[in-house]
């Protein structure tokens, strides 16, 4: 069984909700066949526990105007990694490490990508214009 489309649909709203405020390597995992709970995991990440917070807020905002609300929140306290449960969705935001460190994708590596039409933003570091030699003037 694949994920449903209200599910497609939240999931695409919460991922440009994160996208919005800068999350990284956001990515939408359809879990359908796997799990009975949910259909789609929808993974973002922010380098800091203020980010996590940002990100979250924006994507209960949006995906409230689509009526949903979430069963269930946890992690909110610490903001490392939050989990926000809507029954056909759920969102995982986590600090970047902790993203790292616990690579929901490579767990879940046998489902497929659900396809997201956000862009991610480059990190400001790769986004600067590289250094040249000779271009000091000393």
């Amino acid at each position: 069984m694949a994920a449903t489309q209200r599910a497609l649909d939240l999931a695409q709203a919460a991922a440009a909700a994160a996208a919005d405020k800068l999350a990284k390597e956001v990515v939408a995992l359809d879990v359908s066949e796997q799990l009975a709970l949910t259909d789609v995991f929808v993974i973002a990440s922010a380098p800091n526990e203020r980010q996590v917070d940002a990100v979250v807020d924006a994507v209960e905002e949006r995906l409230l105007q689509l009526k949903a609300k979430p069963l269930r929140r946890e992690g909110h306290k610490e903001s490392r990694w939050v989990l926000l449960d809507y029954g056909d969705i759920v969102v995982h935001v986590m600090h970047s490490d902790d993203r790292e460190f616990y690579a929901l994708e490579r767990l879940w590596k046998d489902c497929p990508t659900v396809a997201l039409a956000i862009h991610d933003v480059p990190d400001q570091d790769s986004a600067a214009e590289p250094e040249t030699a000779g271009d000091d003037d000393s």
